[in-house]
């Protein structure tokens, strides 16, 4: 019930951004959101999340293996993607959105609700590990819908995150000190950048109509999401690794989030069906809302 409990204020925000587009409709840019998100916010969170612990063993090798079961599951779907879908834009919405779940808005309180406090560093550097996956693979295959291969690899390295995410690692590496003062602007830039996500989803999903939710790829997307990649990470997680009780239960968690409010952010940036990408992410959160009982469930058979 408290795992439960958690998850009401991520999905107030999000009615938030729901109710706002409908009162305020042509008022609101979208887009306007997702720049500001993407180019200036999401950076902010980065390099504060990636400076608030320091880099040791433990830190390196949960966000590796979480790393290694997202590589295994795209693989696996890159051998069947393309006898599903007939659409090539569809197939790279498969691609780019299927993986990326929602372990900052949604991961990080829940491990709280779970584990405890103590979740926290875990929690946080699993989910820079999948801002890693999504704005270097998932950006790739957004773009490769417009572009070629070469200007797609480009494309990666236009998104200000990855520079600053590079900064940060040296900044935790050579432990140069941030005034107190300095990292409570970025904890306030970091936790505005969770808020506004939530909203600019809010109001994506005041244009998905239910008549019209793409059934086939919004399924597909699930199913990669919430049975494929959670068998992946169970598997790998018992058979190539020796992760305490509390550091596997939380991988295996962070693997279980649904989908990521962040791939609207890409389906606008890279004009890839953002409605349909929105549609994708409402079906995938209402699928882990019913198996989060089993899920947790399953959780607990590693504590």
């Amino acid at each position: 019930m408290e795992a439960l409990l958690s998850v009401i204020p991520i999905y107030f925000f999000i009615f938030l951004g729901f109710v706002a587009k409908k009162r305020l409709k042509t008022q609101i840019d979208e887009k306007s959101f997702v720049l500001l998100s993407l180019y200036f916010l999401q950076p902010i969170m980065i390099f504060w999340g990636l400076t608030k612990e320091p880099i040791n063993y433990e830190f390196i090798m949960s966000p590796l293996f979480f790393l290694l079961c997202m590589g295994v599951t795209l693989l696996l779907m890159l051998l069947y993607s393309r006898f599903i879908f007939s659409s090539k834009t569809d197939e790279n919405i498969f691609l780019a959105t299927a993986l990326i779940g929602n372990t900052g808005n949604l991961g990080i309180p829940l491990g709280i609700a779970l584990f405890g406090e103590q979740s926290v560093p875990y929690t946080s550097i699993i989910n820079i590990a999948n801002i890693f996956f999504m704005y270097t693979f998932s950006i790739y295959f957004f773009a490769r819908d417009k572009f070629n291969f070469k200007e797609s690899i480009k494309s990666i390295f236009r998104i200000p995150v990855i520079w600053f995410a590079l900064f940060a690692l040296l900044f935790n590496y050579y432990s140069i000190p941030i005034p107190k003062e300095f990292d409570f602007a970025l904890e306030m830039g970091a936790y505005t950048s969770l808020t506004l996500q939530l909203i600019i989803f809010g109001s994506y999903l005041y244009s998905v109509k239910i008549k019209t939710l793409p059934w086939k790829l919004s399924l597909q997307i699930s199913f990669a999401k919430h049975i494929l990649l959670p068998i992946v990470g169970v598997f790998i997680v018992v058979a190539f690794t020796n992760f305490n009780s509390m550091v596997a239960s939380i991988l295996i968690m962070e693997l279980m989030m649904p989908l990521a409010v962040n791939n609207v952010n890409f389906s606008v940036i890279y004009n890839t069906k953002p409605t349909e990408v929105a549609a994708t992410i409402l079906v995938s959160s209402a699928i882990f809302v019913f198996l989060l009982h089993y899920y947790i469930e399953i959780i607990e058979l590693f504590l």
